[in-house]
């Protein structure tokens, strides 16, 4: 499989979160050493991808392309973005940038010799319907089609070999110049089909994996994304029923998405999925119930799809269009205003890192488990494993029991295990076993104070107490080894919530693991009878590996 098939992509809009003039007065700016703290920042959410556009020289919000091989000056320069670059794969992170080949700004060369030499620019040919009987706002004595009715964006003429030509250098130009890994298409959906089929082959054969994605908003995906055109399409379907889905309380909306879109691109084709963007407001703002977010992350993230964070969402910011502007969606970011240790991106994080640590998270196959208006969970299930999703969208608890598609006798929620960091020196390492010593100690201390009472908790301390006791702070698989005791506590802790909460307080992950209950309601998972037993909070959710 290729990089893509299991990426998580961070979507920054740089001229928006850098803060640069919204207007290009020609001013450099130096804006790169900001823009990899950001991706520093992603890495640690375990993206693996960065979508970062637009990116080359504009007149204004960078989709009027006034230069398609110079990075937008009020950004850096060339140089920047290449070291940019390096800096991204060192972090093993790939880079994709927007490719705005449906139109071009009116300061493009080749418009500027048209407004100059009208019918005897050689390049009047490279627009379409180029009319000089007609003019428009800006007095030119001809007209053009456009996109969207902005006579700013003026459109190409992509059945002309030599516009083809030039774009299909620039792209060269990019891989050769700067190392990306990807374009994503702008207006993919007004594009010509024969430009995208050879843009795809030129594509192949530059870089391997080399991933084409293109803006679609509506119609039937699959004309778009398959194996002759592009890898991926925005998946706005989804967008919408996500949001709205929570908002109703209906999950049925959601689910009969996910159905209908697998039938439309089957198990071969993996859509970009994203709860918003640079064009859409925040999903905080879309949201009646804030504390949507949670069962939200979860569906996108677990889905079928290639999962987009936009920048800034993480952190639960809200925007909205304000009097038909897009900028207020845009906004300057400064990323030490921000805890990355909240509830909220500790989510995504976790989020993330199951989609880089368990294939069943991305290449399993989608099975709907079970589905009311306000309680959904659905599988991933791969060579007789299972990852299962379930999430309630009511204030109120709920009591699931789900049935499994595959014979499980261990669930682990994955949300709950705890990550090393692979950054950290001997220091702090030696200063985390002390933590981890001094956890196991306590805990061990807490299970044999009520080892001492009777009948079934003593026994139960008595098993907690030899499960802490038996974990290895040295051995080099902590994370098989944390899965492994999880599953025995959480056998071993049924009517047992004080030292359940004790071990979840202690070992920091407290909040992480209030998702986890048991069949009594203290909050642990079950397997019985071919069902995963567990209850949710209101507004929450679960991810569970089933074995």
């Amino acid at each position: 499989m290729a990089w893509y098939d299991n990426a998580v992509f961070y979507h920054i809009y740089p001229l928006g979160l850098c803060g640069c003039p919204h207007e290009n007065h020609g001013e450099t700016g130096a804006c790169f050493d900001k823009l990899k703290q950001w991706a520093d920042h992603a890495g640690r959410l375990h993206a693996s991808a960065i979508y970062i556009g637009p990116l080359f020289e504009s007149g204004s919000h960078g989709y009027d392309t006034i230069d398609y091989r110079m990075v937008d000056r009020r950004l850096g320069t060339n140089d920047d973005f290449k070291d940019f670059v390096e800096h991204c794969h060192h972090k093993g992170i790939r880079v994709v940038v927007d490719g705005v080949f449906n139109h071009t700004g009116r300061g493009f060369f080749a418009f500027r010799d048209l407004l100059d030499n009208r019918e005897n620019s050689r390049y009047k040919d490279w627009y379409c319907n180029v009319n000089f009987w007609g003019n428009n706002e800006y007095n030119d004595g001809f007209s053009y089609d456009n996109w969207g009715g902005h006579n700013m964006l003026v459109k190409l003429n992509l059945w002309n070999q030599e516009v083809k030509d030039y774009l299909f250098d620039t792209v060269r130009f990019w891989v050769k110049e700067f190392d990306i890994d990807g374009i994503r298409l702008d207006a993919a959906d007004v594009l010509d089909f024969g430009f995208m089929g050879d843009l795809r082959r030129i594509c192949d054969g530059l870089k391997p994996e080399f991933w084409l994605m293109g803006e679609v908003i509506h119609g039937d995906y699959s004309r778009w994304a398959n194996d002759g055109m592009l890898h991926s399409v925005t998946n706005y379907d989804l967008h919408k029923g996500i949001y709205s889905g929570h908002n109703d309380h209906n999950y049925f909306e959601i689910a009969h998405t996910i159905r209908r879109l697998n039938g439309m691109v089957g198990d071969r084709i993996r859509l970009y999925t994203f709860t918003d963007n640079h064009d859409v407001s925040r999903i905080r703002s879309k949201l009646n119930q804030k504390a949507h977010m949670v069962p939200v992350a979860m569906i996108q993230y677990m889905a079928p799809g290639i999962p987009s964070i936009y920048y800034g969402s993480e952190f639960g910011i809200e925007g909205e269009k304000q009097q038909g502007s897009d900028w207020n969606l845009r906004p300057d970011l400064n990323l030490s205003d921000f805890d990355e240790n909240g509830d909220l991106p500790r989510l995504f994080a976790g989020l993330g890192r199951i989609k880089r640590d368990f294939p069943e998270a991305s290449w399993g196959e989608y099975r709907e488990l079970m589905l009311t208006n306000r309680q959904y969970a659905f599988g991933r299930v791969l060579d007789g494993k299972c990852i299962v999703t379930a999430v309630n969208n009511d204030d109120q608890p709920s009591h699931l029991e789900i049935p499994l598609p595959v014979n499980g006798s261990k669930a682990v929620n994955l949300l709950a295990l705890p990550e090393e960091n692979p950054e950290e020196g001997e220091a702090e390492k030696a200063e985390r076993r002390a933590r981890l010593q001094a956890m196991k100690d306590g805990l061990a201390e807490k299970a044999g104070q009520l080892v001492g009472a009777s009948g079934e908790i003593r026994d139960k301390a008595s098993d907690v107490k030899r499960v802490v006791e038996t974990i290895d702070l040295d051995a080099g698989d902590i994370r098989s080894q944390v899965e492994e005791a999880t599953g025995k506590l959480m056998e071993a802790m049924k009517n047992m919530e004080r030292v359940y909460k004790e071990f979840a307080r202690q070992s920091g992950t407290e909040g992480m693991m209030s998702s986890v209950s048991l069949p009594d309601g203290t909050g642990g998972l079950e397997i019985r009878d071919g069902k995963l037993i567990l209850d949710l909070e209101g507004n929450s959710g679960l991810v569970a590996y089933i074995q």
